[in-house]
């Protein structure tokens, strides 16, 4: 019987791959045999990335590229095809924060920066939203396809202060359960959107928040450790297993699910 997580030969499509949770899920994937592209702003992490996967005997290739811009999205797809011939899996780990999307502790919700709340709504719901428009077409024309966005503890629970990026990740989880009927429905059996939501994991972005210079915790990483069943933040690896699970046979039922890693987070009521 053929095993039913294997991704090998799978081309996988990372957005926003060459941040700390990018760079592992695309590292662990190359080493199961896929087929890796790694599609981000910064070309130089990007390419020592791809050198880090071949130097280990992994296939990857690495794009600049803007998940807000529907003509570098089409010339990423048409490299993309003219390399691999197709696209199996869209990975969309684009997104972020910025200040001004954010409630300081001592500050109110009059402070609140309406074009930065802006800003981190579209590069994280319409980031996801225009690369899986781009990205669709050939699963639709090749019958098959795997789409799994990242969503976040915020969007199950209203975490404080981060406004602009909770009301983009409880979008990304609507948007995930309908595009899974859409695309089922219109479509067939055989494309498939889920997402992951990671809990507190160390990233360049939110390790200011969560961290002091000298690695203790600030009171919000307190806040954080204390409601994870757990008792520590999550490693980048440990979102691995999950996102091949979603992408394989193992899961050829499965559509329209948010998968939750993260320690007991969510579970947690007191």
């Amino acid at each position: 019987m053929a095993n039913l997580f294997s991704v090998k030969n799978k081309v996988v499509v990372i957005t926003g791959g060459t941040g700390v949770l990018g760079k592992a899920i695309a590292t662990h994937l190359a080493e199961e045999g896929a087929k890796v592209v790694i599609m981000g702003r910064k070309a130089e992490v990007g390419e020592k990335i791809v050198s880090e996967i071949k130097a280990e005997g992994g296939e990857a290739m690495f794009l600049v590229t803007d998940v807000l811009s529907h003509d570098v999205l089409e010339q990423n797809l048409a490299d993309i095809l003219n390399a691999y011939g197709r696209v199996d899996v869209l990975l969309n780990a684009a997104g972020g924060n910025m200040p001004g999307a954010v409630i300081a502790p001592t500050g109110t919700f009059f402070d609140l920066k309406i074009e930065d709340f802006q800003k981190v709504v579209d590069l994280n719901l319409t980031g996801t939203v225009l690369p899986t428009q781009i990205f669709l077409k050939p699963m639709v024309e090749q019958h098959s396809g795997c789409i799994i966005n990242f969503s976040s503890m915020a969007a199950f629970r209203p975490i404080t202060r981060v406004a602009g990026y909770a009301a983009a990740k409880a979008g990304i989880s609507n948007f995930t359960r309908f595009m899974a009927t859409e695309v089922a429905t219109k479509f067939g059996e055989g494309i498939r959107v889920n997402a992951i939501a990671p809990g507190f994991f160390i990233t360049e972005q939110n390790r200011s928040l969560l961290t002091n210079p000298d690695g203790s915790y600030t009171d919000r990483g307190n806040s954080v450790i204390r409601q994870t069943p757990f008792g520590r933040f999550g490693r980048p690896e440990e979102l691995c297993g999950t996102i091949q699970y979603l992408m394989s046979d193992a899961a050829a039922f499965v559509t329209g699910t948010v998968a939750v890693v993260d320690g007991g987070f969510e579970a947690f009521a007191m």
